[in-house]
């Protein structure tokens, strides 16, 4: 769920009409939630085997209200479609069953929903790869390859490298063979530099008007998916972008309870599937902004160290 809404626009939620709300219904509100994802439509399906009773639909639709208000949703896009998806009830044409229903079908809303874009402004470009050809045809030439995470960057820019501190100012720009004077967010290019200086893969370029401070201590949600218990004090690796940095989780803070919507503190552990803030301490600064202020550079992932394997995904607060 986590990685489909990560790249999505739109969030669906199937509920069984029979069954109204159920904890993975409040799991994946929770997530859209999270994501920031601003148009959410939720499907109210099976609506043939209550009799498409109205009186149903408007008991659900009050209790998805409830959660909506816990999960401060007043600035999303909501909608809220009944439909039989086996008979095709309000899936394309609208449902002779349910006349009392005036709004739009599934269909019909997937195809008119305005898709607002995120306004990422901040230049932030993470290094993946130094091109040293060392050929006749590229004599000396050093490329900094990567993908445009947010913001825009042009051609006699001034950048900052984040790590370091160092600054220059963008000679040329490339995708492939052929030169650009600008790129912009979800461009993958390589940036070519007026001076030498000091960047490896991992490192974020910014503009020298808006540079970051990296962090030792992050306070984050995360989103636990390993199926061993995290281990308090046990060396994790954090990858933010291309960058890979060694921590340890040294707070939980509290854990979402799906029962009651609230965060509970001092949580006796922290297993699969459950949602957590805690604090990171990292051995060297991340240069990771809040994820509300720019999603696209405000996530990073958790990975055991022992197994290699993704534990964990995380939002910085």
């Amino acid at each position: 769920m986590i990685t489909g809404a990560s790249n999505s626009k739109v969030f669906m939620i199937l509920i069984d009409a029979r069954n109204g709300i159920i904890e993975q219904t409040k799991r994946h509100l929770f997530i859209a939630s999270l994501m920031e994802i601003q148009n959410i439509v939720f499907v109210i399906n099976k609506m043939d085997l209550v009799a498409y009773q109205q009186e149903v639909y408007d008991s659900i639709l009050l209790d998805i209200k409830l959660l909506t208000e816990k999960f401060d949703l007043s600035n999303r896009n909501l909608e809220f479609i009944p439909v039989s998806a086996k008979l095709g009830d309000n899936v394309v044409s609208s449902s002779t069953e349910m006349d009392w229903f005036a709004g739009p079908t599934l269909l019909d809303y997937l195809e008119n929903v305005q898709i607002q874009p995120v306004a990422e402004d901040q230049f932030r470009f993470n290094i993946q790869y130094v091109i040293r050809p060392h050929s006749d045809e590229f004599h000396d030439f050093r490329g900094y390859a990567g993908k445009v995470k947010s913001g825009t960057i042009s051609v006699g820019d001034k950048i900052s490298v984040l790590s370091s501190g160092q600054e220059s100012t963008v000679k040329a720009i490339h995708r492939y063979r052929e030169p650009l004077l600008k790129a912009k967010a979800g461009d993958s290019v390589s940036i070519e530099l007026a001076t030498d200086i000091d960047i490896s893969r991992g490192d974020t370029l910014t503009s020298s008007e808006e540079k970051i401070t990296g962090e030792r201590l992050i306070q984050s949600k995360i989103c636990w998916l390993g199926q061993e218990d995290l281990v308090p004090q046990k060396r994790y690796v954090l990858q933010h972008g291309a960058s890979k940095v060694p921590v340890k989780i040294s707070a939980v803070n509290s854990q979402l309870d799906f029962d009651s919507l609230g965060f509970e503190i001092n949580p006796e552990k922290v297993g699969v599937n459950s949602i957590n803030n805690i604090e990171i301490k990292s051995a060297s600064p991340v240069f990771i902004d809040a994820y509300k202020v720019n999603p696209s550079n405000g996530y990073f992932i958790l990975i055991d160290e022992s197994t290699n394997a993704t534990v964990a995904v995380g939002f910085k607060n």
